[in-house]
């Protein structure tokens, strides 16, 4: 009975293995805290770096409320001059998202569901190699290859719809109008919202893709029910990513655009944006016209934030959608 007791008091010995097990679990958890450290220093980080931009803005535009508005730029106050520039960063956006937004959809679509496979990945080399050209190729060739060859439909579209506002002549003879430019911002955007949808759809559960194939629905019908509820948060986020491009981009903009007054025209010649109004006088700009610049892109900076915050709110109403709910 005695060795029975003491039996059951001895301590177990634990085999090789589970030793081995143990000092690689230590080494495994002491490797998920380095990483998980090393993740909150980098979000830190962005933080920190997003938060001395803005008080750097702020800081330096502040100075714009104490300059008398005859001594802004047009001699009417900082608001009438950077109305224009938002509006024409407003609108040469719009116009690339109208553009790129569809068509970056459909070639993400063809790409994952019907090309080929031989096919198909040449394709999204190609697109993707949109996003490795410089912005200042861009706007070269929008200037002097784009541009001249819209005068045409410019002079089309004002002689047979010049009663649109947007539409209205005399339609710009060198092609150089905020519809160029939105041509222009759209092509720069395509590849960040054909890359992320075309992986978004590429994820899509097999089993909700063959089961509303099995139900009886087209291929069309089956994207339509499976694919873009399944994607919708993503591609809402590609679209905002590439709307916060379109806002900020410069050097397309600056050589596309023929600079001037705010015109409600497309086919104008006309309009600018704050981030081409900023790359064209900043080199040279001192004293209060270094503020104003500085205080047109405190101004873009929040533009790109309420951008943001609304896309997060956009994306965070769609998430727990799965496709298996």
């Amino acid at each position: 009975m005695s060795t029975n007791v003491s039996e059951k008091r001895r301590p177990e010995q634990k085999p090789e293995g589970s030793r081995a097990f143990d000092s690689g679990s230590k080494g495994g958890r002491f490797g998920d805290q380095l990483f998980s450290g090393l993740s909150l220093a980098a979000g830190i980080l962005i933080f920190v770096i997003l938060l001395a931009v803005f008080t750097f803005l702020g800081w330096k535009s502040a100075d714009i409320l104490t300059i008398p508005g005859s001594a802004i730029t047009g001699g009417e106050g900082f608001f009438a001059y950077v109305y224009p520039i938002v509006l024409g960063t407003l609108m040469a956006a719009v116009i690339a998202l109208l553009i790129a937004t569809p068509l970056g959809i459909l070639v993400a679509l063809y790409i994952s569901h019907f090309a080929p496979p031989k096919v198909a990945k040449p394709v999204g080399y190609v697109i993707d190699l949109l996003a490795a050209i410089p912005s200042v190729v861009y706007g070269a060739w929008g200037m002097t290859v784009l541009a001249p060859a819209l005068v045409p439909f410019y002079n089309w579209l004002a002689e047979n719809f010049g009663w649109i506002p947007l539409l209205e002549g005399p339609a710009s003879n060198t092609g150089r109008t905020m519809f160029t430019a939105g041509v222009v911002l759209a092509i720069m955007i395509l590849p960040i919202i054909t890359a992320m949808s075309r992986e978004l759809f590429v994820q899509t559960p097999k089993l909700h893709e063959e089961a509303s194939l099995a139900l009886g629905a087209t291929r069309l019908e089956m994207i339509g029910q499976a694919v873009m509820p399944f994607a919708r948060a993503g591609i809402v986020s590609s679209v905002m990513l590439a709307l916060g491009r379109a806002l900020g981009e410069t050097m397309a903009v600056a050589l596309v655009l023929s600079t001037g007054g705010l015109q409600w025209s497309l086919i104008r010649t006309g309009n600018n944006t704050i981030a081409a109004e900023i790359a064209l006088n900043y080199p040279e700009a001192f004293g209060n016209r270094f503020t104003e610049l500085i205080a047109a892109g405190f101004v873009l900076f929040i533009i790109t934030l309420i951008v943001n915050l609304a896309a997060r709110a956009i994306t965070a109403r769609y998430k727990e959608f799965s496709g298996a709910n």
